[in-house]
């Protein structure tokens, strides 16, 4: 009986309410959604590709000529993005927490993820370079999959970035819409994602001046492949976006 009650102490519990001051990770108490400890645990820096935010390796000296802070992908294609940024690895206990936020009715989790990512280096200076005029946009969803999550993850999270990060830039959530539905990116193959996203996007035709020349920061809550990401961010440079800049909370190992 004691050994299964010392067991129930230890295990995460993503279902917590935030009315709870617990860690969801290691359930110490008082804490937020997730106490400083477990954030220094599992929040650490990890050396990532500029452009996709894939972990590199420790090791860079695989050749002399290769661009700096570049994956192999990006050194042969770049996508259509000028940096990326995460917060963490889409991993324990993170994976946990955003399927919660995304799926479990949770959009009270914005702000935590928002604190997470503006904490993560340059994130804040991204933030920082952006001007008045410039645009924060998340990731659109189409109406089907909006009526059935309740809300948009990446809109929340970008709301509440605009808001914490002290930006001029407004978030905008209605200017890079989502034309097609699909099926989910996580059912497929690297190939298919491609061309599963290829045009799902689209920019509101009335208000395609209002991106000339301006900087973007688009987000979204997790990057696989990185497919839809950077299909958006191609329609956002077609349509006269000067700078953009892919942002998540977390990044997958490999695409």
């Amino acid at each position: 009986m004691l050994q299964r009650l010392l067991n129930a102490a230890i295990k995460p519990d993503f279902t917590l309410p935030l009315r709870i001051s617990q860690c969801a990770v290691c359930r110490s108490w008082p804490a937020r959604q997730v106490c400083a400890p477990c954030i220094a645990r599992f929040a650490a820096p990890v050396l990532r590709c500029r452009a996709c935010a894939l972990a590199l390796p420790a090791d860079l000296s695989m050749g002399l000529r290769s661009p700096p802070g570049l994956c192999a992908g990006c050194i042969k294609q770049h996508p259509p993005l000028d940096a990326t940024l995460v917060a963490v690895p889409y991993s324990y206990p993170w994976s946990e927490l955003i399927t919660r936020y995304k799926f479990g009715e949770r959009p009270g989790w914005a702000p935590f993820f928002a604190e997470l990512l503006l904490q993560a280096p340059g994130v804040q200076q991204a933030f920082d370079a952006l001007q008045a005029g410039d645009l924060i946009l998340p990731m659109p969803l189409s109406d089907q999959r909006l009526q059935s999550r309740g809300f948009n993850q990446a809109w929340e999270l970008a709301r509440a970035l605009a808001r914490q990060s002290g930006s001029a830039a407004k978030a905008d959530a209605c200017l890079l819409l989502r034309v097609k539905h699909t099926r989910p990116q996580t059912e497929l193959q690297r190939d298919a994602r491609l061309a599963n996203v290829r045009g799902a996007f689209q920019v509101d035709p009335l208000r395609v001046p209002v991106l000339a020349g301006r900087r973007v920061m688009l987000v979204d809550d997790v990057i696989t492949s990185g497919a839809s990401l950077f299909t958006a961010a191609q329609i956002l440079r077609t349509a006269g976006a000067a700078h953009v800049t892919g942002l998540a909370i977390a990044r997958t190992a490999a695409t």
